[in-house]
């Protein structure tokens, strides 16, 4: 039995029938809290303590569908491309958006590191929290970061972005789709992304947006700091 948990279908099968799980209870109740993302993942979380498999026998499987994260946010440069006139007409409220939101999320995570005093090593590794995985590990590690809390950071931010994003907008009353698209992917990256395609057709193109162009000012932004400091 050990040797099928260590197997790369074993990882595959059971991410993929978490989901599939979380999606159908989500759909079923349409309780905010019941979102797919958190229930798959306190599914996997569950087994692996039940049947004591170790997260690396997991992740031999798991790897294969992470790897996947890079092309399937790449492939969101289809829906921005639709939008293209939108962004050559709007393209400095864009910019100025993006930037407003790697500044705010930065500034949040000195803010709280000074707050709680934390050391220089957890600063660098919640840096990048509000930026896509791929770039938030690479800023960690060269910042002398730890890569595990900061895809830790990375995933809780995504989730909760996923979970609010559609009750802030109702509550701080974004008629602008926009603005809530570029909202969305500037504080919670691709899991929130995955909401705003939900939401709507600009709000998902614009979120996308937002995940690039976030991800470089935000590496840009980090390496000024760690030069000052």
């Amino acid at each position: 039995m050990s040797a099928l948990f260590e197997t790369p279908y074993f990882g595959i099968a059971v991410t993929v029938a978490a989901y599939w799980v979380g999606v159908k209870i989500q759909k079923k109740t349409g309780l905010v809290i019941c979102n797919n993302m958190l229930i798959t993942v306190g599914l996997i979380i569950i087994l692996l303590k039940v049947f004591h498999i170790s997260y690396d026998a997991y992740y031999t499987g798991g790897s294969i569908i992470n790897m996947l994260l890079g092309p399937a946010t790449t492939c969101m440069a289809v829906s921005i491309y639709a939008k293209k006139d939108l962004l050559k007409r709007y393209w400095a409220p864009v910019l100025a958006g993006c930037l407003a939101g790697a500044v705010a999320s930065i500034a949040s995570v000195l803010v709280m590191c000074r707050l709680f005093g934390l050391d220089r090593a957890i600063l660098m590794s919640l840096l990048p929290k509000s930026v896509t995985t791929p770039i938030a590990t690479a800023v960690s590690e060269s910042h002398g970061g730890i890569v595990p809390i900061t895809v830790a950071a990375v995933i809780v931010t995504g989730m909760l972005g996923n979970i609010l994003a559609p009750i802030l907008i109702r509550v701080f009353r974004v008629k602008d789709p926009m603005a809530a698209g570029l909202g969305i992917g500037a504080c919670s990256h691709a899991m929130g992304t995955a909401k705003a395609i939900e939401i709507g057709e600009t709000e998902g193109a614009m979120s996308g947006l937002a995940i690039g162009m976030c991800g470089i000012i935000t590496a840009i932004l980090a390496l000024s700091f760690d030069f000052l400091a």
